[in-house]
């Protein structure tokens, strides 16, 4: 599995968009990642996985959560192989919306790491993502809870912190900052603090163009990684 290239953007419409208007969306994003050359991970319904996965070519299509099952018995319950079958490279796990038990957490990253699927796993606090690091997935997603949809971005001490702390867990563990991340000025802000990632769901999704503002994000996280190599 190939390490995600840092800054990525990841797109999150959770289950407000599916269907038609999730792979229009899904087509815009990846004209945009082919366009800046930003690596970027959309997330999508389980149902729209194989079409969008069909219908782009550049983005990194991302189931939105899964259980920790192997193939045989389980009904009702979604099944790795079956994400990756039908075209996820990442999978969400553990997000405010759908927590995990500590131990199917776990056992999902194994299984993401057995299929070479990117595992991203989301931590409300600076305490919980030092202990979801030890756990090795690809990204640890760190977001206050409180802040989701609110389009205030946490405090920079908040971002330095969660970074400096989590590092020295596991040094090799991507870090994302999104909750609040609603504009490109966030998105080049929270860069530049170090972040490897950072997304949204509301702030590109209210947006008078979700398109654009995708575009946006991405222009201004390949700004940061520019000015910081110089």
């Amino acid at each position: 599995m190939r390490k995600i290239e840092a800054p990525f953007l990841v797109v999150n419409p959770k289950s407000y968009l599916y269907g038609e208007e999730s792979l229009s969306l899904a087509k815009e994003a990846d004209q945009t990642a082919k366009d800046t050359g930003l690596p970027i991970i959309y997330t999508c319904p389980f149902a729209d996985i194989r079409r969008i996965r069909e219908n782009t070519e550049k983005i990194i299509v991302c189931a939105q959560s899964m259980d920790p099952l192997t193939p045989g018995r389980g009904m009702g319950h979604v099944l790795p192989e079956a994400l990756k079958e039908a075209g996820a490279d990442a999978v969400f796990l553990n997000h405010a919306e759908n927590p995990k038990t500590l131990n199917d957490l776990y056992q999902c990253i194994l299984r993401a790491a057995e299929l070479e699927m990117t595992s991203i796993v989301c931590a409300d606090s600076i305490t919980e993502a030092k202990a979801v690091a030890c756990m090795k997935p690809d990204i640890v997603l760190a977001e206050p809870t409180d802040l989701i949809g609110t389009g205030q971005v946490a405090d920079d001490s908040y971002t330095i912190e969660t970074i400096r702390e989590v590092r020295q867990v596991n040094p090799d563990i991507q870090i994302m900052i999104a909750s609040g991340v609603s504009t490109a000025e966030d998105c080049y802000h929270v860069v530049q603090l170090g972040a490897d990632g950072t997304g949204g769901t509301s702030g590109i999704l209210n947006a008078l163009s979700p398109a654009e503002r995708i575009r946006e994000m991405a222009e201004a996280m390949v700004k940061a990684k520019e000015e910081m190599k110089r």
